[in-house]
Formats: C-alpha cells, sequence, structure tokens
C-alpha cells in the first residue's frame, strides 16, 4: 500500500513538472513569435560600433543568414522576458514544500531575474564586447588582413559572448533561491569557492578573446557576483537558524 502511494506520489510530481514545462514552452512560443516585430529596431542598434558609433558593414553568405540573425534576436528576446515566468513555474512547483515564510522569501526574487538579466546585458554589450572587437580588428589589421564580416559570424561572436555573461548574472538570484529552500548554505558555498573561481576563471577565458585583460575584466565582476551571493546566502541561513531554534523553543 505504502509502494503504491509513493508511486502516485512520483507520478503526480511527474505530471505537475510536465504540466509546468508545457506552460513555459507555451509562453516562450508565444513571446518569441510576437519579438519578431521588435527584432528590426534592436538589429539595427547593435550594428552600429559600440566604441566609434560607426555602422558595421555586414554581408549576408547564405539564403537563410538574416532568417536566422532574426530568430537568434528573437529567441534572446522571448529568453529574457520569459525567465521571470519561467523561475515562477519552478517556485510553483517547489512550493508545496517550502514554510510559508520560504514561499513568501522566493518568491520576491522572481522580479529581480529579469533586472539581474538586462544588467548583465548592458554589461556584456557595452564594456567585454566592445573590447573583443577591438582586440580581434586589431590583431587583424596588424595581420594585414580586409575586415569583411558575415551576419552570421557577426552575430554568433555576439551572442557568445553576451548571453553567457547575462546568464551568469543571474548567480547571486539562484543561489538564493537554492538557500531558501536549504539545498545550498554559506558554509557549502565557502567548501566550494576554489572549485566555483576555478570555474568562472575558465568561463572569462572562454567568453573572451584571447588576452588577459579581456578576461580579467569580466571575471572580476564574476568573482564579485560569487562572494555577493555567498553575502546573501549567509544572510538568509541566519534568519533560518533563528526561525529553526525560535520553532524548537515554541514546542518544548
Amino acid at each position: 500500500m505504502a509502494e503504491q502511494k509513493d508511486t502516485q506520489s512520483v507520478v503526480d510530481h511527474l505530471s505537475e513538472l510536465r504540466r509546468r514545462l508545457v506552460y513555459v514552452l507555451s509562453v516562450f512560443v508565444i513571446v518569441l513569435v510576437a519579438a519578431f516585430f521588435v527584432v528590426d529596431p534592436i538589429y539595427h542598434y547593435v550594428t552600429v560600433n559600440a566604441l566609434s558609433g560607426v555602422r558595421i558593414d555586414l554581408n549576408a553568405f547564405s539564403f537563410w543568414d538574416g532568417v536566422g540573425v532574426y530568430m537568434k534576436i528573437s529567441m534572446v528576446v522571448a529568453l529574457g522576458i520569459t525567465l521571470p515566468f519561467t523561475l515562477y513555474q519552478l517556485w510553483a512547483f517547489v512550493s508545496p514544500g517550502l514554510k510559508p515564510a520560504e514561499q513568501k522569501a522566493t518568491l520576491r526574487y522572481i522580479p529581480f531575474v529579469f533586472i539581474c538579466f538586462l544588467a548583465g546585458l548592458a554589461f556584456g554589450y557595452f564594456v567585454v564586447f566592445p573590447l573583443a572587437m577591438s582586440f580581434t580588428g586589431s590583431l587583424n589589421k596588424q595581420l594585414g588582413l580586409i575586415e569583411t564580416y558575415g551576419m552570421a559570424d557577426y552575430f554568433k561572436f555576439l551572442m557568445n559572448i553576451v548571453l553567457p555573461i547575462s546568464l551568469l548574472f543571474e548567480l547571486p538570484l539562484v543561489i538564493l533561491f537554492l538557500t531558501q529552500i536549504r539545498l545550498l548554505n554559506p558554509v557549502r558555498l565557502k567548501k566550494m569557492r576554489r572549485v566555483a573561481y576555478f570555474i568562472l576563471v575558465v568561463i572569462s577565458v572562454m567568453i573572451t578573446p584571447a588576452d588577459f585583460f579581456s578576461a580579467f575584466l569580466v571575471l572580476i565582476p564574476l568573482i564579485l557576483l560569487y562572494e555577493l551571493s555567498v553575502l546573501l546566502s549567509k544572510r538568509v541561513y541566519r534568519k533560518q537558524l533563528a526561525a529553526d531554534a525560535e520553532r524548537e523553543l515554541k514546542y518544548k
């Protein structure tokens, strides 16, 4: 009988998870379609050199380059807009297992998801991307190369820098959320610090051109984000311990 209940519980949880995923996918597709109407101004904005203000001439080397670029821009817009909704669905899935105070605390993080995404987008586009363009451009001139940019390659280069940084700026919220549901705590985060720093170094090298300065410029805010996450996690953890101690005294 107990095994049957456990099986039903697992099936119910999987059904609930599937329902939440369908919600997220449906909203993502709707926003993706709507994003096509704002792609044109975004495209013209990001094809102007952020340092010089000069428009970059792009070339299409395939019939599908324009379609592919429009899809990439639309997907980034859709990802940013649906991130809060996705996190809300995740919260709704795990909230039945949380205490009322934890439910309210974790729900407050959701509006900040979009803000952190925009902050990462701005840092990636206005700081890291111009440095990457400057580095690769100066190297091409040094080698005597004529620069002819394909629109597909240009946007692939842009997305490979901006999108990972935008997602990494969600790190404090993710760690706070995991702390609230008691999957992480500051003690564990401190033990993971060396491994975390190593991962951040690898990420900063992977998403920047091959020069020390650019990688270092990206690494510093990533480390600060991690340390901010540890501090915020410590604050939440202290409140959890105080609430647990108060609960124990109450029921003694």
